[in-house]
């Protein structure tokens, strides 16, 4: 990350500090090897990336190409490969230090240099005003009230004109979506989408699905996203390597 796109001022946070602050993923912190599995069968079709792409153009823009890319939450890195494809930079902001790690062996790996990753929580971006043309979250700091921080954050980074993303479960249609509301029956999906319209959001409904390689794999990423009791309940009724699901694209223009 270039030294001027630093934000003034900032001080990389403790290891406790952030642990402290950032509410834990229990997927990806405690099997990145299986979260990796799941990525690679997310949206085999582009359908997410369709809809971000759609958005960019309205606002005259072609994709990430000469854009200054943020990930919030970036996990292990999966995204910034192909966010650097055509982006001038990209950002992944991570708190959890073993991904963070991981991501940059990702990208170490790949000899990509037009990208970085920061050890940081979204609620504190390591970033100076201004400097950010999109923003993504993907199933990270999404789920509505409470990551008004976060939020803030973005209005500060993001440039006039540019444009943020988050992508969300919708859990009031699709078969993953069924699985959620019975796992979570406390969730209230309206109440998320209210919280997001307030805040000035606007939403592309997403139809996709997961695609894996085999039964093992499909086995392993529903046991990754729930409990043993709800996981024996769903392989127990649906067979193959697929799931129809359905997801929002909640975007905002700065």
């Amino acid at each position: 990350m270039p030294d001027n796109d630093i934000r003034d001022g900032w001080v990389e946070p403790s290891a406790d500090r952030l642990a402290a602050e950032a509410i834990p993923s229990p997927n990806i912190w405690n099997d990145p090897d299986a979260y990796e599995i799941e990525n690679a069968g997310v949206d085999p079709d582009g359908a997410i990336e369709a809809a971000m792409r759609s958005v960019l153009g309205e606002a005259g823009r072609t994709g990430w190409a000469g854009c200054d890319v943020l990930d919030v939450g970036c996990g292990s890195g999966y995204h910034l490969p192909g966010l650097a494809a055509t982006a001038d930079t990209v950002v992944g902001v991570e708190p959890h230090g073993p991904l963070v790690i991981r991501a940059r062996e990702r990208l170490s790996h790949l000899g990509i240099r037009n990208a970085s990753v920061v050890e940081a929580g979204a609620q504190a971006l390591p970033l100076a005003d201004g400097s950010i043309d999109v923003a993504q979250a993907r199933w990270a700091y999404f789920f509505g009230a409470g990551c008004e921080p976060g939020l803030a954050e973005l209005e500060r980074v993001i440039r006039p004109g540019g444009t943020a993303f988050v992508i969300d479960n919708d859990a009031t249609r699709s078969t993953f979506g069924a699985w959620f509301r019975r796992a979570w029956p406390t969730y209230d999906p309206l109440a998320v989408e209210r919280f997001w319209r307030r805040q000035g959001w606007t939403a592309e409904r997403v139809d996709m699905r997961w695609s894996h390689q085999s039964r093992d794999d499909l086995e392993r990423v529903v046991r990754l996203e729930f409990t043993p009791q709800m996981s024996d309940w769903i392989l127990a009724r649906h067979g193959g390597t697929e799931v129809d699901y359905a997801v929002n694209v909640w975007w905002r223009r700065f």
